[in-house]
């Protein structure tokens, strides 16, 4: 099913080889023949690959329903004189408005990109950066403030508040140790603090941001090594716990955002989650350093009455035959569920494909460490 576009490939090398005289070029592949989905507002998706630290392999695919094809490494095709192409470690994609955001973190940017063209358009420094939230013309990144380095002398991390315009950074506040995922309910910016790099002594704070004054007014304690922050329709937020890897296990909880009470503790591993549809999708693929295995678990949690209301997402078979989940999304629309499997972090991973009720449609290889999605609409 895995095709090259020779033709396409020819003509395009040709007319970049002039661009390129120091670098090899890794070329775009083109996968045709995978389902398309029709009469949808969403023309596809972008699949954003991690890369391996150190390895400068973060790259960016593109999933076209109109057509049922698959690209991969668009980003050095469409963009030639960006030399370095996208970096060290991707961490996190958005598309908010018109344009298209990619954080790689090691790199210490965040790349602008048209979000329909994936031309890019700015790139922009930010040191150890992490994740991005959006509101009213503003883009939030969280940032560890400091080098990639276990250190109990790390600084506090901090959110920079971004003009979607210019593109230029406005503000920034302190949080707590090593900010992760945020949210954004009403004028309060929910920001999940983990403290990695403080192991043993790990931060488990959500640190609130009062949008208007942009500082921080107070502190949620949930629990060790946050990292997943989800809001759902009713005022709550879903927040994950790492954990330590040895005696504390990871976990889910329920924060009513109005008040900072803790609601529910799941007591389920989550590694990541989405909400859509008031439907909370997860999988957790825990390590634990006293048996130095994984534990897989998948579910689904039904935001409105906070119950679990399944232990799977896919049919059981592909629980097993996924090695490595590791970016999970799913199409507002049509409900299509997406799962990658990473492998071993250094082959190339996989995207799989199921339908609404978990059955498999399809799936195809990703970059390295295939990751995060972003939906783009027509």
């Amino acid at each position: 099913m895995r095709t090259l576009n020779i033709c396409f490939l020819f003509f395009v090398l040709a007319a970049l080889v002039s661009c390129r005289t120091d670098e090899i070029l890794i070329p775009m592949e083109v996968e045709e023949g995978l389902t398309p989905i029709e009469n949808t507002a969403i023309k596809g998706f972008y699949v954003l690959n991690e890369g391996n630290m150190g390895s400068n392999k973060c790259t960016l695919d593109f999933f076209d329903y109109t057509k049922g094809t698959y690209y991969r490494n668009i980003f050095s095709e469409i963009n030639p004189d960006v030399l370095k192409e996208l970096g060290d470690v991707g961490n996190d994609i958005k598309i908010y408005g018109s344009k298209l955001y990619i954080v790689v973190n090691v790199s210490n940017t965040i790349e602008v990109l048209d979000a329909k063209t994936a031309k890019h358009l700015k790139s922009i420094y930010l040191q150890n950066c992490r994740y991005m939230t959006f509101k009213d013309g503003k883009a939030y990144a969280s940032s560890y403030a400091g080098p990639v380095d276990i250190n109990p002398l790390a600084p506090k991390g901090k959110v920079a508040e971004i003009d979607t315009v210019s593109l230029s950074i406005k503000r920034n506040v302190t949080v707590g140790y090593q900010p992760e995922e945020m949210e954004i309910v009403g004028d309060q910016l929910f920001v999940a603090n983990s403290g990695g790099y403080m192991v043993p002594n790990y931060d488990r704070t959500v640190s609130v941001i009062d949008l208007n004054s942009f500082t921080e007014k107070k502190k949620i304690d949930v629990a060790i090594n946050l990292h997943r922050l989800k809001k759902d329709n009713y005022g709550d937020l879903y927040v994950s716990s790492r954990g330590d890897y040895y005696d504390v296990p990871s976990n889910l909880y329920l924060v009513d955002a109005a008040t900072g009470v803790i609601k529910k503790d799941f007591h389920l591993a989550v590694s990541e989650m989405t909400i859509v549809n008031d439907k909370l999708y997860y999988y957790g693929n825990e390590f634990n350093y006293n048996t130095h295995s994984y534990v897989k678990t998948f579910g689904i949690i039904d935001v409105k009455t906070e119950q679990i209301i399944s232990n799977k997402i896919v049919d059981k078979e592909y629980e097993s035959i996924i090695k490595t989940p590791y970016g999970i999304a799913v199409n507002p629309i049509t409900e299509d569920i997406y799962i990658t499997d990473a492998r071993n972090y250094v082959s190339m991973g996989f995207v799989y494909c199921f339908d609404k009720n978990g059955h498999f449609k399809w799936k195809t290889e990703g970059g390295n460490i295939p990751a995060h999605f972003a939906f783009l609409y027509k």
